[in-house]
């Protein structure tokens, strides 16, 4: 094993073990620093308890996360022990689908751009007039998804169930770490991570990284990263596990040829 095959997983505590485990069995030497925490909303603002009672006024109710799903999901079996009929249920990509399918929901989601433009490609989303749409999400965030479905003619609400906040870290202990392992690949999963990571290293921790190769999941976060200062950046197809694993071994192809492990 050579330690140009280590990596950096930066996903939240408690979402990164698949990952970890899938890039084990692949031959890397995974290292876990959480950029993220995930804190749910509990108890939710009086208008967003409303948006949960009135759900069967919604045509369709999109969850744009795992987090999403899995809390979103929680919030609503608080309110709706048996779902009402009729809504459409969409998700952003697989992951988060999987949450959704295993609370007995029928989910479409994109096959390929696991995105919020690749869920707005589908035919089913194209007209919405007069249609009332719930967008299950984290506080803050693109307001892209929201602002696109307007256009398109539908009254729009969101139902913000957690919020995402910097993981605590002591930013030497974080440089030492990034500094001593010979890091060839970051696994970045969205732009706040990105951002709670470039924040951690000063100017010249970030320079001895900058041949670091950085492996995010759209040419969004890409594009974002460049503007940050990385010049190695790599787009996965999204941020989900087969993909960023495919993406990480093709880097390890071309930069290291096949490797056996």
């Amino acid at each position: 094993m050579t330690a140009e095959q280590r990596v950096l997983v930066t996903r939240p505590a408690g979402q990164a073990d698949s990952l970890i485990g899938a890039l084990s069995d692949a031959g890397f030497v995974p290292l876990h620093l959480p950029m993220l925490q995930i804190e749910p909303l509990d108890p939710l603002p009086g208008a967003q308890r409303q948006r949960l009672m009135d759900l069967d006024r919604y045509a369709h109710v999109i969850f744009v996360s795992a987090n999403a799903a899995r809390l979103g999901v929680e919030r609503i079996r608080d309110y709706w022990p048996q779902l009402p009929q009729g809504q459409l249920y969409w998700a952003v990509g697989k992951s988060t689908a999987l949450c959704l399918e295993a609370e007995g929901l029928d989910v479409r989601r994109p096959e390929r751009d696991m995105s919020s433009e690749g869920l707005l490609a589908m035919p089913g989303l194209a007209e919405l007039q007069s249609q009332r749409v719930l967008i299950v999400k984290g506080e803050g965030g693109r307001k892209f998804l929201e602002v696109k479905l307007r256009e398109r003619g539908a009254e729009v609400d969101s139902l913000a169930c957690y919020r995402r906040d910097y993981a605590a870290h002591d930013r030497q202990a974080c440089r030492d770490l990034l500094g001593d392992h010979d890091l060839a690949l970051i696994l970045v999963s969205s732009g706040e991570g990105l951002e709670r990571l470039t924040s951690l290293l000063q100017p010249e921790e970030h320079t001895n990284l900058a041949m670091t190769t950085l492996l995010v999941p759209s040419q969004r976060v890409a594009e974002q990263a460049l503007g940050l200062g990385w010049t190695h950046v790599e787009c996965a197809e999204n941020a989900s596990d087969a993909a960023m694993l495919a993406a990480a071994t093709a880097w390890r192809t071309a930069h290291l040829g096949e490797t056996q492990h």
